[in-house]
This record gives structure tokens, C-alpha cells and sequence, in this order.
């Protein structure tokens, strides 16, 4: 109970780098705590949006876009329990694409998922579309669609700051990986170690790293690196990506239109700034640079 709890409150501390407190207080959009850290961008609604999509109609009759997330990744998809503000990368992402739309913040209703409820939410039309470190693969895009990639990253390890045992991929024989269910993460982790544990979540196998229930967590090391800042110095990324995982937003597999306008979207926002802007003021609080945006695979 005092690792979950310990772990509650580093957690909650995240929210002060995106928003000017973590509780009641905070306001989405605020600037982080230090006086010289990088701003969020601001994106303008657009007024006269047109996409010839069933899920985009729908959408701007009820006067509201419903889109899922993650809800707690540092930096990328992170949700402060007591305000309800959201926060990171992919949650500015949504927001620009959202404001292409027609949609301001407020007419935006997140609904937090997990990896392996993606793909029914999209499917079963529960969700408008999904933004949270999804990666765009064929056997995903049976079921839905992707637009992007948005970012690209890769799998790698997240250890205790003194574990000198584990290495790299290669060196996670015979250990206690953690991950999450409904990743690709687990079939890319197999190859050098069968014993896995799986959570719903990326925040239940920290814990147990955090307590030494298990040795490694992996997944993308842009959720990693989050994790790793806010718990340093006990926690560490190894440092050795083994995969490349492209991000996309997931959507109906048929809404061909919404997709092309969700493209066209997140080039937009890359020519005009806006998307390294974002970047340096969430995923770029973990210490890396800016990549070079991804070009769109168009289809």
C-alpha cells in the first residue's frame, strides 16, 4: 500500500508540468512551473470544417468530439484525477486536430482506454477516434485505420536506477518483464524472454518495478523516458530501442475522408510549428529534443 501510494503522489506531481497545480487548481494549458519552460501552443477553431464522414457528421450534430486516450502516461496521455485536466504530446495532438475540426477543448469528451480496448471502441463506433501511443501496424489495421504517423519511437527497458544486469533486450532471459495487455509490446519482448507479466496498464507494472515485483517494465521509450523523469533518480531507460513503433490516430477502418482530413491536419500543424512547439512543451520536459516530424503514410 505505501509503494501505491507513493506511487499516486509522484504521479500527481506530473500534472505540475503541464498545469499550475495538481488538484482543483489546475487549469489545462497552463505553463509549467519553471519560469523559463517551453509554452503549448494555442490552436484556432476553425469555423467552416467539412468532411464528407458519417463519424465526423455525427459528431458536429451532438456538438461534441469523443476521443480516446490514455490517462496515465507522463508527458504523453496523463490525466490528473483530482482537476480531470488532461495533459501531454498526444493530448496536444488531439487538440490540434480537434480545433481543424470545428471543436474547441471544451466540446471535446475524453474517454480513457486501454491498449486492449482500441480496437473495439473504434470498431463499435464508441469512440470518434483514438489518440494514445498507438502504433500503426497490418495486423491492426484489419480492424481500424490510422492516420499519421504523428511520432515515431521504440521499444526499450525501464529498470531500477542500480539494476546493472539488464542491459538491453539481450540480457532479459530468465527476468520478470512487465508490459502492458493489448500491446505489441509483448509479442516484440517474447523473442528474448517468456516470462512476462501483463497489466492493463503501463502505471501497474511501474509499481511493481518500483517495489521489485518485477525487474523491467517495457514498452515505447517515449512513455518510458516519462516514467524514468519522474521517479528519478530510482528509475532509469536503458537506452537500447529494439523496434520502431510508428504512432498513428486510430479511426474507422472505412472513414477514408476523415482520415485524409486528419492527415492533413497533422501536416499542417508540422509546417506551421505548432507540432514541435507542442512536443518541447510536454514529451520534451523528459529530456529529449524535438525529432524531425514524421512524413505521412497516405492511403
Amino acid at each position: 500500500m505505501k509503494t501505491r501510494r507513493t506511487l499516486a503522489v509522484a504521479l500527481c506531481a506530473v500534472a505540475l508540468t503541464a498545469t499550475a497545480a495538481c488538484g482543483k487548481d489546475g487549469t489545462p494549458g497552463a505553463a509549467p512551473t519553471a519560469s523559463n519552460a517551453p509554452q503549448l501552443p494555442t490552436y484556432t477553431v476553425k469555423s467552416d470544417a467539412k468532411v464528407d464522414s458519417t463519424v465526423f457528421t455525427e459528431a458536429k450534430k451532438r456538438g461534441q468530439l469523443i476521443i480516446g486516450a490514455k490517462a496515465d502516461q507522463p508527458f504523453l496521455g496523463f490525466e490528473d484525477v483530482a482537476s480531470g485536466d488532461r495533459s501531454g504530446f498526444d493530448i496536444e495532438i488531439a487538440k490540434m486536430i480537434a480545433a481543424d475540426l470545428g471543436f474547441t477543448p471544451q466540446q471535446i469528451k475524453w474517454v480513457t482506454l486501454v491498449s486492449s480496448q482500441r480496437e473495439p471502441a473504434i470498431s463499435k463506433g464508441q469512440i470518434d477516434f483514438y489518440v494514445g501511443t498507438y502504433s500503426i501496424n497490418d495486423e491492426r489495421k484489419k480492424s481500424v485505420s490510422f492516420a499519421g504517423p504523428y511520432y515515431i519511437a521504440g521499444q526499450d527497458l525501464l529498470v531500477k536506477s542500480d539494476n546493472t544486469a539488464i542491459t538491453g533486450p539481450e540480457s532479459v532471459n530468465g527476468k520478470n518483464v512487465c508490459t502492458a495487455t493489448g500491446s505489441t509490446s509483448i509479442k516484440n519482448i517474447q523473442q528474448y524472454s517468456p516470462k512476462i507479466t501483463q497489466f492493463d496498464t503501463y502505471s501497474a507494472c511501474v509499481e511493481k518495478l518500483m517495489s521489485g515485483e518485477v525487474d523491467a517494465v517495457t514498452t515505447d521509450d517515449a512513455i518510458l523516458k516519462g516514467y524514468a523523469s519522474k521517479f528519478a533518480p530510482k528509475l532509469k531507460v536503458v537506452g537500447k530501442p529494439f523496434t520502431k513503433e510508428n504512432y498513428g490516430i486510430g479511426l474507422n477502418k472505412d472513414d477514408a475522408a476523415l482520415r485524409t482530413a486528419i492527415s492533413d491536419s497533422i501536416k499542417a500543424h508540422q509546417d506551421n510549428g505548432d507540432w514541435k512547439k507542442a512536443y518541447d512543451a510536454t514529451l520534451g520536459l523528459s529530456g529529449s529534443a524535438a525529432p524531425t516530424p514524421p512524413a505521412l503514410e497516405r492511403y
